[in-house]
């Protein structure tokens, strides 16, 4: 009897994970059956002007571009160009979709989650479908995010020995790939740059030791300041691009009042001038705003309009800090909300064709350069009838975030709290793009992964609480 007990055992914990890792294993399949199937409901990958094409024509030449977009993505970009398609971009980029649906998962099991919790958070990555297009498009955001997400799986994997949910100190080394990833991140979209200033702050309130924290921030700064002496030899100045002060000053046009802020002479002509844009975005491209005003090209007023956004604030902090608020309500709404009016949010897959503007000679170069099959994408009978009948409601794109974030952020609060890095992660990614631009329905998804995974460790959190209180004969409050 004892020796078949012994035997027994063994098998048991391994029985009791089968279902956890079954569901995740279905979850995983259907996800790559939906991909499968956007692959073959779209003829070609999604190509948007001017960003997909000068994301391309930075990959063949590998050179910083001097306004938008730093070369990360492009370097990836680069990697794929020996096979001139961007059909396989968007098939790599499809494979890496699930691949942060695993590392989610994988994350949050290693903090001991059951297989069914676990799953159910990778549910928005795995299948939201604005996530899904945007893995079919030649743009840098599932790059960030599968950047972001690996660098807080290191960070918060389990080190070493620790009791409870709570995360053992990384490592010197598992701190420095954290600070790699969240540079390359940077690289590939500015906004993130602030995310090694982020995880190095929570590392010092775990009380990490000093080298480790020396590991994070040195990784995550050798990159971004090669870079920028890189970009220095093109464009004769240390940065990582050369728009940041055009796109804060476009953000303060929406409340900018010159008779408060009083610039000085070299700014007055930057003030606003009565043309009126639906969104602090369409001022960089409007003919009449302020700015494009000026002789020559708007980005070489960069440093000027950086000044004169920076006064503005200073000078209207109240209306800057509602004109963040009000834009950034827009993502938790019920139904959607085009902003700009011309853009049509929207969480279905469509049918149709859309066509390239081939009078832009920068797509005929970026053709002959990087794919000689380049065109405008068209939807694919009948799998993109199938798509079009795939049901995802807003609110579980809008208002269901808005209740992740809620349930992270109320689960976070604690200097040990497992959801703490997570959920201002994801607070950031969400407000940053507002702060220094304006509110998209795209900058809104890098955010939808990290607010899943707070709000999964917030909950299991409280869980856990309460089950050390029930053993101690004690009452912990929800």
């Amino acid at each position: 009897m004892a020796v078949t007990l012994a035997r027994t055992r063994p098998h048991a914990p391994a029985a009791r994970r089968l279902p956890g890792h079954g569901l995740f294993a279905c979850a995983l399949a259907l996800a790559a059956a939906l991909r499968v199937l956007v692959m073959l409901g779209y003829d070609t990958a999604q190509l948007y002007w001017y960003d997909s094409f000068t994301y391309l024509d930075t990959a063949v030449h590998l050179r910083p571009q001097a306004a938008f977009h730093p070369a990360g993505y492009s370097w990836f970009l680069w990697a794929l160009r020996p096979f001139h398609s961007v059909e396989l971009v968007a098939g790599v980029q499809h494979a890496m979709g699930l691949g942060i649906g695993v590392m989610i998962y994988a994350l949050l099991r290693r903090r001991s989650l059951p297989g069914w919790g676990a799953t159910l958070a990778t549910v928005p990555v795995l299948f939201d479908p604005a996530l899904l297009r945007l893995e079919h498009a030649v743009l840098s955001d599932l790059q960030v995010i599968f950047l972001i997400i690996a660098a807080l799986a290191v960070l918060m994997w389990r080190h070493g020995p620790s009791g409870g949910l709570w995360p053992g100190v990384p490592s010197v080394r598992a701190a420095a790939v954290a600070g790699l990833l969240l540079a390359l991140a940077g690289l590939t979209r500015t906004a993130a740059v602030p995310l090694i200033a982020l995880a190095a702050g929570w590392l010092m309130l775990r009380r990490a030791p000093w080298r480790r924290v020396a590991a994070l921030l040195l990784a995550g700064a050798l990159p971004l300041a090669a870079y920028a002496g890189w970009y220095a030899q093109h464009h004769g100045r240390f940065a990582l691009s050369g728009s940041d002060g055009v796109a804060l000053w476009a953000r303060t046009m929406t409340f900018a009042d010159c008779s408060i802020i009083e610039p000085p002479p070299a700014e007055a002509p930057l003030c606003p001038n009565g043309t009126v844009a639906d969104a602090a975005s369409e001022y960089v491209w409007a003919p009449g705003a302020s700015l494009n005003r000026l002789p020559g090209d708007r980005f070489a007023y960069n440093d000027l309009a950086r000044s004169f956004a920076l006064r503005a604030i200073a000078a209207q902090p109240l209306d800057y800090l509602r004109e963040v608020a009000r834009d950034t309500s827009l993502a938790f709404t019920w139904q959607p909300v085009a902003h700009p009016r011309r853009m049509s949010p929207s969480t279905t897959f469509p049918r149709g064709s859309w066509s390239l503007p081939e009078q832009q000679a920068l797509v005929a170069k970026v053709r002959s350069e990087y794919d000689p099959g380049i065109r405008g994408m068209t939807s694919v009978e009948p799998y993109a009838s199938i798509l079009a009948a795939y049901p995802y409601p807003w609110f579980l794109h809008g208002t269901a975030f808005g209740v992740l974030l809620l349930i992270g952020g109320l689960g976070s609060a604690g200097r040990r709290r497992a959801a703490l890095l997570p959920w201002t992660m994801a607070a950031f990614l969400l407000l940053a793009p507002v702060a220094a631009l304006d509110f998209d329905h795209r900058y809104v998804l890098p955010a939808i992964p990290f607010a899943c995974v707070s709000a999964a460790l917030a909950v299991a959190g409280v869980r856990r609480r309460r089950c050390r209180a029930e053993q101690e004969g004690t009452t912990v409050p929800a």
